[in-house]
């Protein structure tokens, strides 16, 4: 008995040790534009009803995901046939406020927007920090000469020109991400927001114009809210206010542009309006054989924009069905090597993330709040929106993709990427867009981001917007599949090689978090 049970160990080893490699071109191949054309009809398709979070489309898309996964023996990572991880929202209606200054009242919508995201019974503010611009880069700051913690700070829109009339965060006439439109407000907000201060009034003219006349125009009774996280009352805030308004705090706002402490005399009451409720990413797994703790994730957000006023249907094929449907075949790549006998050495994680329209939110919560594995385990994120279409950019060179953010943390994930590419798919790799001073600010704008703020290793793949980027117009018949196919194997062959590789990928240029 014991010789026939040391023949059978002998028998293993021998088999084991004469396995040939694999070979990845194998299971890249089974990636084909035919299959991919035929998910994404489905998936982007008038049944979804634009996939929309908080919406019965949406859940659709979940259950079609899990679905797919249970339909190819892809396994859950809660090891059962539960594919989705709940995600709390809120839908923030519109608040009660009052707001007086110098003991006169103001008008909501005229002359202010208050928040959605907390409740404030009665505040007295005597002092506001004026700090012009609000910019904090490199070479310029408006608040280096000030502590604002704890503070309510006041800042206008724009950024502030050399005698040449060039921007002076970048020495050019080019704009920068400082410099005006709704991604310059935000970047401004969130950076008053970590240098500590608790609210934030913001002047920006011709935002304010627009936005007075949309909330005016919403019905109390029927507006469904703004989909956001669980706020908190002790959380950050920021009013958005008029140039009227503005001018009582501090007359010459348009032509001062010093920081400074104004002494003022401002009562603000806010009364939240928000209804919670329970959205949900959508997770599949496959083991890793020899270190099955360490998890390599690829990402593409399941949710889009819903349907319009007119009842037509915003598809979402590109955004982000091109993504979503490129996991699913890489997915079943994976498995078919698995069911071969090929198992990767680090685990995969496939992550469908909800709410990315409305803030990236499905992945924040992923990040922040609940990773299904540590931060500290995940070797790297290959983050998938948008590859299924061709930019203004690129109309003479079709083969190209934008990747974003490979080497901002790690020299190796770009020279993986690099090389995978090179050996299988000969894609012009574009990276004008991966930096952190890019206008557009991509780098921050898709579910990578959430990654890389905890320095894991994050690439963006995608394709640049077109003229059909956020319209009912973004449709399945649009999309160049040989192209989708193409860029969809570069996504599996970089998995491959982080997932199989003898050591995980070295974080070289870590940032500081919090």
């Amino acid at each position: 008995m014991k010789n026939t049970i040391l023949f059978g160990l002998l028998a293993s080893l021998i088999l084991s040790c004469s396995k040939e490699p694999a070979n990845p071109r194998i299971y890249g191949n089974t990636i084909t534009s035919a299959e991919l054309k035929e998910l994404l009809y489905t998936y982007a398709s008038d049944e979804f009803e634009g996939r929309e979070t908080g919406e019965p489309g949406h859940d659709l898309a979940t259950s079609y995901l899990q679905e797919k996964y249970m339909s190819m023996n892809v396994a859950s990572p809660y090891g059962n046939n539960d594919y989705l991880q709940e995600v709390p929202l809120e839908k923030r209606k519109l608040s009660e406020a009052s707001l007086t200054i110098h003991g006169k009242e103001a008008t909501i919508y005229d002359d202010y927007i208050p928040p959605t995201n907390i409740n404030i019974p009665s505040l007295d503010i005597k002092e506001i920090v004026y700090v012009g611009y609000g910019i904090d880069a490199e070479n310029y700051s408006d608040y280096k000469n000030f502590d604002i913690k704890n503070k309510v700070v006041l800042i206008k829109s724009g950024e502030p020109l050399n005698t040449d009339s060039t921007y002076v965060t970048t020495g050019t006439k080019e704009k920068s991400q400082w410099t005006s439109g709704r991604r310059a407000r935000n970047l401004k907000l969130e950076t008053a927001e970590s240098l500590g201060a608790k609210a934030a009034f913001i002047l920006d003219d011709q935002a304010y114009s627009y936005y007075s006349k949309a909330y005016k125009r919403l019905d109390p009774k029927t507006y469904k809210g703004r989909i956001s996280e669980l706020s908190n009352d002790d959380g950050f805030y920021s009013i958005m206010i008029s140039k009227d308004l503005a001018e009582q705090i501090i007359a010459d706002i348009e032509t001062n542009h010093t920081p400074q402490p104004i002494h003022t005399k401002i009562n603000l009451s806010v009364k939240k309006n928000v209804e919670t409720f329970n959205s949900h990413n959508v997770v599949a797994y496959i083991k890793g054989e020899e270190k099955p703790d360490e998890i390599v994730v690829i990402s593409s957000h399941l949710d889009h924009n819903g349907i319009n006023d007119d009842k037509s249907v915003y598809n979402g094929a590109d955004d982000d069905g091109s993504g979503t449907v490129a996991m699913l075949e890489i997915a079943q790549a994976f498995k078919q090597a698995v069911t071969d006998g090929y198992r990767p050495k680090r685990s995969i994680l496939f992550l469908h993330f909800t709410a990315e329209e409305k803030g990236l939110f499905g992945s924040k919560y992923y990040t922040d709040v609940n990773p299904i594995f540590p931060l500290e385990n995940t070797i790297a994120n290959l983050n998938i929106d948008m590859i299924g279409r061709v930019d203004k950019h690129h109309e003479d060179d079709r083969n190209y993709v934008y990747v974003i953010g490979a080497d901002m943390l790690s020299t190796e994930l770009h020279n993986i990427n690099e090389t995978a590419n090179k050996t299988y798919t000969n894609i012009n790799l574009d990276y004008r867009y991966s930096n952190e001073t890019d206008p557009n600010r991509y780098y921050y704008r898709s579910d990578h981001y959430n990654f890389a703020k905890h320095n894991v290793p994050a690439a963006f793949y995608f394709n640049g917007t077109h003229d059909d980027y956020h319209k009912i117009s973004d449709t399945a018949d649009k999309i160049d599949y040989d192209l989708l196919e193409n860029r969809a194997r570069l996504v599996f062959y970089t998995t491959w090689e982080l997932a199989n590789r003898d050591n995980r990928i070295i974080v070289d240029k870590a940032k500081d978090t919090e």
